[in-house]
């Protein structure tokens, strides 16, 4: 994606707990600081916790609502898969597929009122081949970190917008503590050497 004078629409989805609103603050603040016009916007569910969130992220020379409407989000960036299912209406004919291979069971399948699909990759992959899908709770805890999983998947992301590396870098130093910097800056790179 490279063309100064559109809007980026970015689509992070997953549930409560998964880190989804510091990934967007982050991608937010790189953009930024590269000098794009940024809107965000947030939906929490109903529980802290478990509950679907999902945040929009709007990057571009002018930008002038902060809602991604249906088939325009560029990227689909989501931290689980059922909840790549419940936005996938909201990307673009060309959009990407951003995917964390992991499955968070909804209450609806704990009280037995809902099962949850086995086949959700094969589905999405169907309609968009090219998708990433990335383990990332293995890779973190490869890293050493299970609470890394949003930043490696800013790392994947990376790969697929028109923002150098050292914008990345330069945020990331910023808005984490002292103590998280090596560990997020090494999830970072690892995602982008996972992006195809």
């Amino acid at each position: 994606m490279s063309d100064n004078n559109r809007v980026y629409n970015v689509l992070i989805v997953g549930v409560g707990g998964q880190g989804i609103i510091l990934a967007s603050d982050v991608l937010g603040r790189v953009a930024a600081a590269y000098g794009y016009d940024v809107k965000k916007n947030e939906i929490h569910g109903m529980a802290q916790r478990g509950g679907s969130v999902s945040s929009h992220v709007r990057f571009g020379k002018t930008v002038s609502s902060p809602i991604i409407r249906v088939g325009e989000a560029d990227v689909l960036l989501s931290f689980e898969q059922l909840e790549t299912v419940r936005y996938f209406p909201f990307l673009s004919e060309k959009g990407k597929v951003i995917l964390n291979d992991q499955k968070i069971l909804p209450p609806a399948v704990f009280t037995g009122k809902q099962e949850y699909p086995s086949d959700v990759i094969q589905k999405i992959k169907a309609k968009v081949p090219d998708m990433v899908v990335v383990d990332g709770i293995s890779v973190a805890e490869r890293l050493g970190n299970p609470r890394v999983v949003n930043v490696i998947f800013l790392g994947v992301l990376s790969k697929y917008l028109d923002i150098p590396v050292e914008v990345y870098e330069k945020v990331l130093r910023e808005s984490l503590k002292p103590k998280l910097v090596d560990i997020n800056l090494k999830a970072f790179h690892e995602g982008r050497s996972l992006a195809s």
